[in-house]
């Protein structure tokens, strides 16, 4: 059975869930991750195109983020999964200081405006994929915001514990990120 394209606005101005339009066979599965077309008709404000695409394979409970870089992303898990949290850091955001969370598994994306913090944790038994599309290649010095992941005052409930010193489940710099300034 076919799953259908579908995308929901959140409470994060211009974050939207996708549901990827899914083609299953004999074979296994064909997702589309991005229809431009499909993205338009739902109102989702792509700004494309995409200039650069990662993969990063994080072990269980590994978080990465929250970084709100200046470009918009369409992020996804394409193996295992993930509970993402997004955060909105614009500055004069009506939004601003608000956080959407989301299961992620293969099927569901979520486009992240430039701006809004993008954060996982990694919460499949084994490794899992997570896929960046960025709209603008990354550089080290490219303007943005990073927020501590592990800000008590953003209420983020990060499903499996954390051991703050165990870097193979938060790095040094993500640590070591301010809280957001309220």
């Amino acid at each position: 059975m076919i799953t259908p394209f579908r995308a929901s606005p959140t409470g994060i101005d211009d974050l939207w869930v996708i549901q990827v339009k899914a083609v299953p066979d004999e074979r296994g599965v064909v997702r589309e991750l991005f229809r431009a077309s499909d993205l338009a008709e739902a109102g989702v404000p792509v700004s494309g195109p995409w200039r650069q695409v990662n993969i990063t394979e994080s072990g269980p409970g590994a978080i990465r983020g929250l970084h709100g870089e200046s470009m918009d992303k369409l992020v996804t898990v394409a193996h295992g999964s993930a509970f993402g949290a997004y955060l909105d850091a614009r500055a004069g955001s009506p939004t601003y200081g608000r956080v959407h969370t989301v299961e992620l598994v293969p099927g569901v994306a979520v486009f992240v405006p430039a701006g809004v913090c993008n954060g996982f944790q990694a919460t499949a038994q084994g490794p899992s994929q997570y896929v960046y599309c960025f709209t603008a290649e990354w550089t080290p010095d490219m303007p943005g915001v990073g927020v501590n992941p592990l800000d008590a005052a953003l209420g983020i409930e990060w499903p499996i514990p954390i051991d703050t010193a165990d870097r193979s489940k938060l790095s040094a710099k993500d640590a070591g990120l301010p809280p957001l300034a309220r």
